[in-house]
């Protein structure tokens, strides 16, 4: 049986929006302001480090029941015990991360094109990442930005679970939602604000209203 997960409000770490508090003060506060899902990204710090930070990030969000998901990096995955891992498209197959995750643990999948969506396993997949909507700055190397309608149209393409990424923050989150995604992940929303907690609070305020709007 998959870990239980809930996309509303999915946490994306940037270890330098987050160097003013650190990171495990954002997460912490940002949970407790109502996020759901936390994702550790970082391509660049040695694994070693990384998975010292995944394991206190598992342990501190193990009382809230939030999962730990790491981006891309497999060998850390496994070593910090996270809960799952997400993928990109140039990323580990889904394939292969199932098969050395274990059955219960939860992948993601980047979707940059709704085209992308006729090589989706769903037997594989547990949810997709598709973005991102908005042009963004936090990732380098980021798609060109898809829009309400790319949205829409990965939405009508697949019954898996959809949070969007990319440029999302309060003052948008709501036409995401309308737009069909389950949930939204944020980064520089969260971890760039002064107060994380009333960040996070207010996002998950406004996925849940606009939910009950659709």
């Amino acid at each position: 049986m998959r870990r239980r997960f809930a996309l509303d409000l999915y946490l994306v770490t940037d270890r330098a929006m987050c160097a003013r508090l650190g990171i495990e003060r954002v997460v912490a506060d940002a949970v407790a302001g109502g996020v759901t899902l936390v994702q550790l990204r970082d391509d660049v710090t040695p694994a070693a480090e990384l998975v010292a930070i995944g394991r206190r990030l598992k342990a501190l969000l193990a009382p809230a029941d939030v999962p730990l998901i790491v981006n891309n990096r497999l060998d850390v995955a496994l070593a910090c015990g996270a809960d799952g891992i997400h993928v990109g498209q140039s990323d580990a197959p889904p394939a292969e991360a199932r098969a050395r995750l274990g059955e219960r643990a939860i992948l993601g999948l980047s979707i940059t094109d709704p085209v992308q969506l006729g090589s989706v396993d769903p037997a594989l997949v547990d949810y997709l990442g598709v973005g991102p909507i908005f042009a963004t700055a936090t990732k380098e190397d980021a798609a060109p930005a898809m829009g309400l309608a790319g949205l829409a149209a990965a939405r009508a393409a697949t019954t898996l679970p959809i949070v969007a990424i990319g440029g999302i923050a309060e003052g948008n989150a709501a036409e995401v939602v309308r737009a069909g995604a389950d949930g939204i992940a944020v980064v520089s929303a969260i971890c760039a604000a002064d107060e994380p907690r009333a960040a996070a609070e207010r996002l998950a305020r406004t996925v849940v209203e606009a939910r009950r709007g659709r």
